[in-house]
């Protein structure tokens, strides 16, 4: 019997996870954040009142099976003087088939059908919601857009009102065999999953596995400085009773040429790999580093494969 996964996030990182993922047999669901509202997502949010789109046109051709011809066409973006420049094809026809539909989880899941999905994606929710962040300097800033521009660390996050879950959320949840938190921004991406209390209470209910597999550079605003340990440490405090039982982490060394550009050009460190303050959870750690473009990215099918490996092992 095929084991059953359910990976919370949202943006590159999920996408680049579940590109490994979808190669292997099991049954994937991508829960996504929608609290996006920068460039189109932020203009088509306005206009039309629906939930972020961007991370879900991201995990939408991450999933699809239809050819890279297809992942062209949906992040291709209008350049032009009109109000089409800057949108994505994808996020129009998700906007389109939310309007259509009634909802964007109806719409995701026709899409869905178009672009033969390996996998089921869920909206977090369907709400139009509004991530708040208390910043380190004691200032309140609301929208996710505003608050990765603040020039000041994140302290914590919370909704500006409780969303609506997608009640097929817990559903995929209550019948998952693994839980895993994906690389992507930490408050942005994937605190803003674990903000609803129904699933917080599901996953204490079922004592799921949960996993995090771990970001490979800092980020600049939300965990300079991090270790592994550290990144774990912020994710437990939104996870109430439960705790990341399992963590992956990269081992392999980064290119210097790499790590310098990261350093410079973004202010962006190797996330450490303190072993030693990792005694309360299960850890997985491999060679995971990959350059594609002079862009630094997980090697997605061994890092899928190590977790395939947890899978079968349980």
């Amino acid at each position: 019997m095929r084991k059953k996964v359910v990976v919370l996030g949202g943006g590159t990182g999920m996408s680049s996870l579940l590109r490994g993922l979808k190669e292997f047999p099991i049954d994937i669901t991508a829960v996504v954040s929608v609290c996006d509202d920068g460039r189109s997502t932020g203009r088509l949010r306005e206009e039309f009142h629906v939930p972020a789109m961007g991370d879900l046109r991201q995990v939408l051709t991450a999933l699809s099976e239809s050819g890279p011809f297809v992942e062209k066409l949906l992040n291709y973006r209008f350049n032009t003087t009109s109000d089409l420049n800057g949108h994505p094809v994808g996020n129009l026809l998700l906007t389109a088939m939310s309007n259509m539909t009634g909802n964007m989880s109806s719409g995701v899941e026709a899409l869905g059908q178009v672009f033969n999905l390996k996998g089921k994606i869920l909206p977090l929710t369907d709400d139009e919601v509004t991530l708040v962040a208390t910043m380190e300097d004691g200032t309140t800033v609301e929208g996710e857009h505003n608050i990765t521009l603040y020039p000041s660390k994140i302290k914590e996050v919370h909704y500006l009102n409780e969303p609506k879950l997608n009640d097929k959320v817990i559903n995929a949840i209550k019948e998952s065999d693994l839980v895993i938190l994906s690389m992507g921004s930490i408050f942005t991406s994937i605190i803003p999953n674990l903000l609803c209390k129904e699933i917080i209470n599901v996953l204490e209910e079922t004592g799921v596995p949960i996993m995090y597999t771990c970001n490979m550079v800092t980020q600049p605003g939300e965990t300079d400085d991090l270790t592994v340990s550290e990144h774990i440490s912020i994710i437990n405090q939104y996870l109430g009773n439960r705790k990341v039982d399992v963590v992956i982490a990269n081992d392999g060394e980064i290119e210097e040429n790499i790590r310098k550009k990261y350093e410079t050009l973004e202010q962006k460190d190797p996330v450490i790999l303190d072993k030693d303050k990792l005694k309360d959870v299960e850890v997985i750690t491999n060679n995971y580093v990959t350059i594609t473009d002079e862009h630094l990215r997980h090697d997605a099918i061994l890092l899928s494969l190590d977790i395939f490996k947890y899978l079968i092992t349980k």
